[in-house]
């Protein structure tokens, strides 16, 4: 009985990680996951709780206990970053984040000893490195993705620079956020536990806004100013680290600083390249071939094995090599750019801009549209049996090939949808 009831309490949790868009694809070892970071009455809990941003009150109403119970019960969970907590129209308000980017990465921000993190560590890998499923849907369902990635700011030109929105640049995110927050890259630390990381810095994951105010307020990130993130984020250029970060033009949450063997961005890209995982910079790397010395530098640095180097075809130098790209896999991130000797690697706009979501609603709507669960974002509150009923009944319609066509095309997604956000505001 013992054992019916946890997998019960763990699957409802599992069915509510999965109303999100980004969600997490049921397993052993899904579950496993879930064991050692919630507790069996947690997950239950948890499970009962809205997608949409909730206050203690309402948690209390779905719950059936009283708001001080509440209130201790909602802050032990942010406290072990299960939950991010924070101050909206002078009121504290909770939310369940995805597992990724979300309360995955929280577990090994920071050393902890409340977990066992070399075993969740091992869990982690089986599941989102050995198992294909969490990191296939993650990454490749629908159109818009997770993340994108920004461009190498050093290897932009005097004349590229000019054509680089603010939103596309790490700096001017770092520069207007909130709040700041640092901790330990989730990939390496991992990956660590393993005896797999490489030597790139470790201390260097950055979170911005609501969410680096939750995990700096409950010590799973540390707080940070501007200046000293701008020195962090040099310390990646130097490290030929790439930038990935929050899919969104305003309030961006995270920027990961990701090298190519240990970070899931990185993987993800180069095992499913052909579904274009990573949204792109709007840049592409050009190389001039008579500038090229074939040195292979720019080979080594590629995160997602973009670069390779042919033979030159040289009648007079036959050993001599060149580069050449594969655009369909190249994040337009620069770090060839910047690394090449003889200035032969070049940035140049794409010919197509990259669509980026406004913020983080208008990127999760887009998600629900394009992966089928745009109900559960109306009909949030699925403790009452009306929700439920009436989020099957429009999940169905929604599934029709008109209306999935029409909701899923780009007009509405990029402009309707980002034009009611803005009048929401």
């Amino acid at each position: 009985m013992a054992h019916h009831t946890l997998k019960t309490a763990y699957s409802e949790l599992a069915d509510r990680i999965n109303r999100f868009p980004q969600g997490a694809p049921p397993s052993e070892l899904l579950f496993k996951i879930l064991k050692v970071l919630f507790t069996e009455k947690e997950a239950g809990l948890v499970a009962l709780l809205p997608i949409k941003p909730f206050t203690a009150d309402k948690a209390s109403k779905i719950w059936k206990t009283d708001l001080t119970t509440t209130r201790n019960i909602l802050d032990g969970l942010a406290g072990k970053a299960l939950l991010v907590d924070m101050e909206q129209n002078g009121q504290q308000e909770y939310a369940l984040p995805p597992p990724m980017a979300g309360f995955f990465e929280f577990s090994l921000m920071r050393v902890r000893d409340d977990i066992d993190q070399k075993a969740l560590s091992e869990l982690f890998y089986q599941y989102l490195n050995v198992e294909e499923d969490f990191i296939r849907a993650l990454f490749t369902d629908g159109e818009t993705r997770l993340g994108r990635t920004f461009v190498n700011e050093p290897a932009l030109s005097v004349e590229n620079s000019l054509h680089v929105l603010d939103y596309e640049r790490v700096s001017e995110v770092i520069k207007t956020a909130t709040h700041i927050g640092v901790g330990m890259c989730y990939c390496r630390h991992k990956m660590m536990h393993l005896g797999r990381n490489c030597n790139a810095p470790m201390d260097i994951c950055m979170t911005f806004n609501t969410t680096a105010a939750s995990l700096t307020k409950h010590g799973h990130a540390r707080e940070i100013e501007a200046s000293e993130c701008l020195d962090l984020l040099q310390q990646a250029y130097e490290h030929n680290l790439v930038q990935f970060g929050e899919n969104v033009r305003e309030e961006v949450n995270f920027i990961c600083n990701c090298c190519g063997c240990c970070c899931e961005a990185m993987i993800a890209a180069r095992r499913f390249s052909i579904l274009n995982p990573v949204h792109t910079t709007n840049f592409i790397p050009v190389v001039n071939e008579t500038l090229c010395n074939g040195c292979g530098k720019c080979v080594n640095v590629c995160p997602v094995e973009a670069m390779a180097l042919v033979s030159a075809n040289d009648p007079h130098l036959p050993i001599r090599k060149k580069v050449v790209l594969n655009i369909e896999r190249c994040l337009g991130c620069g770090v060839c750019a910047r690394t090449c000797s003889f200035k032969s690697i070049v940035l140049k706009s794409r010919p197509k801009r990259v669509l980026t979501p406004l913020n983080g609603v208008h990127k999760a709507v887009e998600m629900a549209i394009e992966r089928g669960v745009f109900q559960n974002l109306i009909f949030d509150n699925r403790v009452l049996f009306s929700h439920r009923a009436l989020a099957a009944v429009l999940g169905v319609l929604l599934r029709l090939p008109p209306i999935k066509q029409v909701m899923a095309s780009e007009q509405i997604k990029s402009r309707y949808f980002e034009y009611l956000i803005k009048k929401m505001n």
